[in-house]
């Protein structure tokens, strides 16, 4: 089977959301099947890292796709003609794109329908493509996988899919997310000077209602009188002004880091050491960083709504995002109740073990066999 995948983020040092369940699916697809032969088309030069096995053959197809009128160019003009070209049996596309004129058949990856539950956090351009396309891939798609139970209600609900076509294949957690070896005290001396810290981490933007926790992060140091610090770790992506502002603003600037994008080890590390993950995004296709908080055994503070509930079980406390003093009051919690804690991470160690990237890469990988 010579299987083609749009790989066009696998950006070395880079991968975030889409590039980590790409990458994650793949490599083991690839290792697992060596008797097939997989085509990943990139849209810029790649690094040889990607090409995971002898059985790998990359191709960057060219222009770099990252803007609406280029997305239309690369997916509906430059892809198909290319998986002609290759002689491709199968596609394959992790990030919610898809040539809708595939000679071949397809399988598609939604991660989320964000923008027709948050339109105004996206920019013109981009909404304007997403509401034109985003449906005509879903139902051109042979093959839907959605990343939650959530998701895929929400693909039947927005778009008018039949629920048999969407199978869910979850994220997984990458295997350095762990609980600590190490002694936390000796992480924390280099992170915080030593003191406990809330976290986040993420591409910050509105929808990660980042502002929001620094609202909580205020109400919680004014009636705690703790010495917790609040470390927000990510890179700025879009409509920061409020973000900034809101920290800026902050009785406790001081007390709140800005490590900006970190890489796996050091994310590793940050996760290890936190007091707790504060992840109250107003929504979200699967929520990684709690999966993550899981795996490294701390307890978890995330919203009641989209799939974060599926996600963190019992293992967090779920509050309204939309409410700072809701988010502060779960803080405060925590930090008054250690047994609470403890209980919290007991529940997580059962949670996390629903969620693994063999089976889902299995799950995708035998939609791809059955689509020939």
């Amino acid at each position: 089977m010579r299987i083609g995948v749009n790989t066009r983020f696998l950006l070395k040092d880079k991968l975030e959301g889409l590039g980590w369940y790409t990458y994650q699916t793949l490599i083991r697809m690839v290792k697992h099947h060596p008797e097939d032969e997989f085509i990943f088309f990139f849209d810029r030069p790649f690094s040889n890292e990607f090409i995971f096995a002898d059985n790998v053959k990359g191709v960057v197809l060219n222009p770099p796709a990252r803007h609406p009128l280029l997305w239309y160019i690369w997916f509906d003009w430059v892809l198909p003609r290319s998986i002609r070209k290759y002689e491709i049996d199968v596609f394959y596309s992790p990030d919610g794109f898809l040539p809708k004129n595939s000679k071949a058949p397809t399988c598609l990856v939604m991660h989320d329908l964000a923008y027709a539950h948050y339109p105004e956090q996206i920019n013109q351009s981009a909404r304007k493509f997403y509401i034109k396309n985003v449906s005509k891939y879903l139902k051109s798609a042979d093959q839907i996988i959605a990343v939650s139970n959530a998701t895929k209600l929400d693909i039947i609900k927005q778009c008018n899919i039949d629920s048999q076509k969407i199978d869910v294949a979850y994220n997984g957690c990458r295997p350095a997310f762990k609980k600590a070896s190490s002694d936390l005290k000796l992480i924390r001396n280099k992170i915080s000077n030593g003191k406990p810290y809330f976290y986040f981490i993420g591409a910050i933007h509105p929808r990660k209602n980042v502002d929001k926790i620094v609202a909580a992060f205020n109400l919680f140091k004014k009636q705690s009188g703790l010495d917790h610090q609040l470390i927000l770790a990510g890179r700025m992506a879009w409509q920061t002004d409020a973000i900034e502002k809101a920290i800026e603003s902050s009785p406790y600037k001081d007390e709140i880091i800005l490590p900006g994008y970190l890489s796996t080890a050091d994310a590793v590390h940050y996760m290890q050491a936190a007091f707790a993950l504060v992840y109250p995004s107003l929504f979200e296709g699967f929520g990684v960083p709690v999966l993550e908080a899981l795996h490294c055994e701390i307890p978890v503070i995330t919203s009641n709504t989209s799939s974060l509930p599926e996600v963190v079980g019992e293992a967090g406390i779920l509050v309204d995002p939309t409410s700072a003093l809701e988010i502060a009051n779960a803080m405060q919690k925590l930090a008054d109740e250690p047994s609470l804690r403890n209980q919290l991470i007991e529940h997580g160690k059962t949670q996390r073990n629903k969620f693994s990237w063999d089976k889902s890469a299995a799950t995708i990988y035998s939609h791809l066999k059955k689509l020939l």
